[in-house]
């Protein structure tokens, strides 16, 4: 197996770990700083810690593994299956703890991630799944295209400062500000991904 195809398992292994760390009720409850400003309670808990950290390494490595294929020459059919599947993994584990956090927060000011957003990136992977599929039917496999990968650079950039959201209400929106970006830049991709394979979708119709 090659370093980058390496890379990418050891991204999609670390997604079961930031799970199980959710379940730890020790890294919840332990909190690495907090204050109280103006009615509204701001801190930052050892759980969303350890799950930047671990997010953070594992986008690090979907830069890095990309960058080694290219400069070796290690691009490989394998690696353009499983690394944007190891990003779409990544990226809704994470989408949907911030999500299950704001949630147990019970205010309105900490339901960052909305729904609507939430549902517009899901219908676009399985939209890009299934364009996918059909053109490797044909016997080509499609790599990710620029503008998916900087929809998912942004997106990863707003997850991880959504991870200190708690911390300030300027974190917050910044992180807000980013997703809607990201949200943007998901529905060019998917028409981008649709227009570049519309030939072999509709040649049935």
């Amino acid at each position: 197996m090659t370093l980058p195809n390496k890379l990418t398992m050891l991204r999609i292994l670390l997604i079961p770990v930031m799970i199980i760390i959710w379940y730890i009720p020790f890294f919840r409850e332990t909190m690495v700083f907090s204050t109280g400003n103006g009615g509204f309670f701001y801190g930052l808990n050892l759980l969303m810690l350890l799950e930047f950290v671990i997010f953070a390494v594992a986008s690090f490595t979907d830069f890095l593994d990309g960058k080694i294929a290219r400069s070796r020459n290690l691009v490989t059919s394998f690696g353009k299956f499983a690394d944007p599947l190891a990003d779409k993994m990544l990226v809704f584990t994470a989408m949907t703890l911030i999500m299950v956090d704001c949630a147990k927060a019970g205010d309105w000011f900490w339901n960052l991630m909305p729904i609507w957003a939430y549902v517009i990136m899901l219908i676009r992977e399985f939209m890009v799944s299934g364009i996918r599929m059909v053109v490797a039917s044909k016997g080509t496999v499609i790599p990710a295209a620029k503008m998916g990968k900087w929809k998912t650079a942004t997106t990863m950039v707003a997850l991880i400062v959504l991870f200190f959201a708690h911390t300030n209400i300027v974190v917050a929106f910044i992180g807000m500000g980013l997703m809607y970006v990201a949200c943007l830049l998901t529905i060019i991709s998917g028409v981008e991904y649709f227009l570049n394979s519309k030939d072999v979708i509709l040649e049935s119709i």
